[in-house]
């Protein structure tokens, strides 16, 4: 992509109306823009970002046999008074349509997925079986002023399990956990899993939690093993030592980046979700479900993977692979030079299947070019200039050092 053809929302200062660094950053070096309080639009660089996030999610619900689907944002009152939320769910956004008939705008999906659902289940020969979706979600959040940590609308993945018992609920709530220590390590989080309550979903669940500085959440934890617990369900009474290993315990302040719900019965019995087994019965079907907030994560990245310069994004996750810039000086003869050299490192990269972006601007300095490149964070970046001669100058945008290299170790290093 040449970046002269991009749109440029890159900042020269931090917004002065965001709190959090994700927000700031975020908003600065062109990936997001702020729309209100909880609401953000997602630039070209941006949009690349969320999509690699949603693909590694992708892969793991696949690998697990989840089928993916997609479901209304909007849904009916009526579904929702057969679970009792229509009124328990404070942040629940209600809607009334012209006909006067009132709706709400989905926070969570279970009281859509369920009647959906029961044209497909009749006997226990029909479970167990999970269905996923990624889809734009909205709470009417009291507070929003962690950035992309937590809004009104957002991204987020969710899945939903059906079986005939707990036995097998238990079993594939395992195998969900994996997946999702599987993801956390590929967008290289080091996610702990936490004890928790389940709020309206359930009596108990566990969040994946990521320790940052301005996270949300207190985590009560051991870091000998990994034993965590969110501090609300800490009592007064609870001594200061490990229930696991008895080990000294810490607090920490940590993001929520996933969780996952041991749902029961608790949203198939309202609706009826029943099954007939091996001996004729009728059974209510059991269910768990299963959250990641994608647009969450982004934030959560951004918030660990950054330095005084800028962003710092995994060679996963980051929109380009290479940044190749084009710096230019007073002399014509020798501009039109350094561009000819940058054209053919630009072809010849894009013919090689590499992400780059390709900073062909004439009107800006090789300095405004720099601070915009380390703001921005791709992992690599190549200068062609009258100082790289022949050669291109490469720097991995985590490092200091910079070396005067040709095309084949540029190739070799982006093939790793």
């Amino acid at each position: 992509m040449r970046q002269s053809q991009l749109p440029n929302f890159v900042r020269k200062e931090f917004p002065k109306d965001e709190e959090s660094y994700n927000a700031k950053i975020l908003v600065r070096a062109g990936f997001i823009d702020k729309l209100m309080a909880g609401a953000y639009s997602y630039l070209p660089l941006g949009l690349r970002v969320l999509e690699k996030i949603e693909n590694i999610v992708k892969e793991e619900m696949n690998a697990l046999g989840a089928f993916e689907i997609r479901m209304p944002v909007l849904s009916p009152k009526e579904n929702w008074e057969k679970t009792g939320r229509w009124k328990s769910f404070d942040a629940l956004f209600k809607v009334i349509a012209r006909d006067k008939k009132e709706y709400a705008l989905g926070p969570t999906h279970e009281e859509i997925i369920i009647p959906l659902s029961q044209r497909a289940v009749f006997s226990y020969k029909d479970l167990p079986f999970s269905l996923y979706q990624i889809q734009t979600k909205f709470r009417d959040e009291a507070r929003v002023k962690s950035g992309l940590l937590r809004g009104k609308e957002f991204l987020m993945k969710d899945l939903y399990s059906f079986h005939a018992d707990a036995k097998d609920l238990d079993h594939f709530y395992e195998k969900v956990s994996r997946a999702y220590f599987g993801i956390f390590k590929k967008l290289g989080l080091d996610a702990w899993r936490v004890e928790a309550s389940g709020g309206t979903f359930s009596k108990y669940s566990h969040e994946f939690q990521v320790f940052i500085e301005d996270g949300e959440d207190e985590v009560v934890c051991c870091p000998h093993c990994r034993f965590a617990r969110n501090k609300e369900m800490f009592s007064s009474k609870q001594t200061g030592n490990c229930p696991v290993c008895k080990s000294s315990l810490e607090v920490a302040q940590a993001s929520e980046v996933g969780n996952v719900f041991k749902l029961g019965t608790n949203y198939s019995g309202p609706f009826s979700l029943k099954y007939r087994d091996k001996n004729g019965q009728e059974k209510n079907v059991v269910m768990g479900c299963y959250g990641i907030g994608i647009s969450r994560l982004m934030g959560v990245l951004a918030e660990v993977f950054h330095d005084k310069d800028g962003l710092l994004w995994p060679s996963s996750l980051a929109p380009f692979q290479a940044h190749l810039l084009s710096v230019f000086g007073s002399d014509a003869a020798v501009n039109k030079k350094i561009g000819k050299q940058a054209e053919e490192a630009y072809k010849k990269l894009a013919a090689a299947g590499v992400e780059v972006l390709f900073d062909d601007r004439k009107n800006k300095t090789a300095g405004e070019k720099l601070v915009e490149s380390d703001l921005i964070g791709i992992p690599v970046r190549l200068v062609v200039s009258q100082k790289t001669g022949d050669k291109i100058e490469f720097k991995e945008r985590s490092k200091e050092k910079t070396q005067l290299v040709d095309f084949s170790f540029i190739k070799n290093y982006l093939d790793r």
